[in-house]
C-alpha cells in the first residue's frame, strides 16, 4: 500500500491511498495526519495498513490534479515540526559494478593509506551486516536539521546566498514514529532527495556537518511495510524542461554495506531518539550525484528522483534564497 497526504481544495488536510493504476487517491475518512492514525494503530493493537484500508471510505481524488496544483505534503510529519528530527547515514552503499572495483582496489591497501571515508566505509563492508540479533559496526550518522527543514514534494530547496553548491542526493529514506510506550514503530519508506552542499564538503570533509544544514524532501508516497531489497531508480537535473543529466542509482539492502536494521539499531540506541510522539526520518544514504559527472545545478533547475516501486516520481526545483548572506549578532541579556 503507498499512502500521500495532501492538501483537499477547500485547504484542509487530507490523508489519501494511492489506486492501483496510481490514478487516484482514496481518502482516508476522518484522518488529518497519518502520524495519528500510526498512533490510533499502536493504541487499538491494529495494522497500520488494515486499519487504513478499513478508513479508505472518502471521496476519491484526481491524483494528477493534486499534483498540477501543488497540493502535495510531506506523506509523513508531525503537528510541531520541533518534533521531527531529520538525519541521514552516509559511505554505506557500493554503487555501480565498475564503482565496486575501484573502491575494492583501493581498500586493498595498507590500512594507514586510506583515507578516513574510505576506512568507514570499510568498516560497513566488514561488520555492517551481523547476524539476527547481533549488533553490527557503526555507520556514519549526520544531522539534516527538524520539520521546519523539510520541503513537501514540488517544493522548493533553498540555495542559501552563503552556499557554494547545492546538489541531490537519491536516497532511500525510513520513516518513523516513536510509540506511546517509547516502542519505535517504523511506518514504511519513501524516496528523497537529501540536498547538500558538495563543494563544501569536498574542501574539508570535517565540513560534512555545515554542508548537510540544508532543505531535504521525501515522497510523494509512503510505500507501507518492507522496502524491496533490490531498488534500481532514476535521478534527473531538469532545466527549462530539458534533461541536462541523468544518472541509476541503487539502493536497498543488496546494494548496501549496511542492513536497515543495523542502521536502525545505531539511530534508535540513543534514548533521545526513542520520544513518545516523535517522528524521524532517516536517509538511507546514497552513490550516485550529478555533482559527481561534473554537473552544477542552477536556480530554476528540477530534480526528479523515481523508481517504480514508489509511483510517481520526487520532483523539486532549486530555488535562491530570498535574503542575504549578513553577520548574525548576537545580543546579551
Amino acid at each position: 500500500m503507498r499512502v500521500v497526504q495532501f492538501k483537499a481544495l477547500d485547504g484542509t488536510r487530507r490523508v489519501g491511498v494511492v489506486s492501483e493504476d496510481g490514478a487516484t487517491l482514496q481518502t482516508v475518512k476522518g484522518a488529518l495526519r497519518l502520524h495519528s492514525l500510526v498512533i490510533e494503530a499502536e493504541r487499538t493493537g491494529q495494522q497500520l495498513e488494515a486499519l487504513i484500508q478499513a478508513r479508505a471510505t472518502g471521496p476519491t481524488v484526481d491524483y494528477a490534479q493534486v499534483i498540477a496544483q501543488d497540493r502535495l505534503l510531506a506523506p509523513l510529519d508531525h503537528p510541531d515540526p520541533a518534533h521531527c528530527i531529520l538525519s541521514g547515514t552516509g559511505l554505506d552503499h557500493l554503487g555501480s559494478a565498475q564503482a565496486r572495483d575501484s573502491m575494492h582496489a583501493k581498500l586493498d591497501a595498507a590500512n594507514a593509506e586510506l583515507t578516513d571515508s574510505m576506512k568507514m566505509f570499510k568498516i560497513g563492508l566488514e561488520g555492517g551486516k551481523p547476524k539476527r540479533g547481533k549488533i553490527g559496526s557503526q555507520p556514519e550518522w549526520f544531522y539534516k536539521g527538524d520539520g521546519d527543514w523539510l520541503a513537501a514534494p514540488g517544493q522548493g530547496l533553498e540555495l542559501p546566498p552563503f552556499a557554494l553548491d547545492g546538489g541531490e542526493e537519491p536516497e532511500l529514506v525510513g520513516l518513523y514514529v516513536i510509540g506511546e510506550r517509547g516502542d519505535v514503530l517504523r511506518v514504511g519508506y519513501a524516496l528523497g532527495n537529501e540536498y547538500s552542499d558538495h563543494v563544501l564538503e569536498k574542501q574539508n570533509y570535517l565540513y560534512l556537518a555545515h554542508s548537510k544544514l540544508r532543505n531535504s524532501s521525501f515522497g510523494p508516497e509512503i510505500l507501507l511495510g518492507e522496502a524491496p531489497k533490490n531498488i534500481v531508480g532514476r535521478s534527473r537535473l531538469l532545466r527549462k524542461g530539458k534533461e541536462v543529466w541523468s544518472g541509476e542509482f541503487l539502493t536497498g539492502e543488496e546494494n548496501m554495506t549496511h542492513t536497515i536494521a543495523n542502521i536502525e539499531h545505531h539511530h534508535f540506541k540513543y534514548s533521545a531518539f526513542r520520544r513518545p510522539g516523535d517522528v524521524h526520518c532517516h536517509f538511507f544514504g546514497t552513490a550516485t550525484l550529478s555533482f559527481a559527472a561534473g554537473v552544477t545545478a542552477k536556480p530554476g533547475d528540477v530534480f526528479e528522483i523515481s523508481a517504480p516501486q514508489f509511483g510517481q516520481p520526487l520532483r523539486n526545483p532549486l530555488v535562491k534564497a530570498g535574503y542575504k548572506d549578513k553577520l548574525v549578532t548576537v545580543k546579551a541579556i
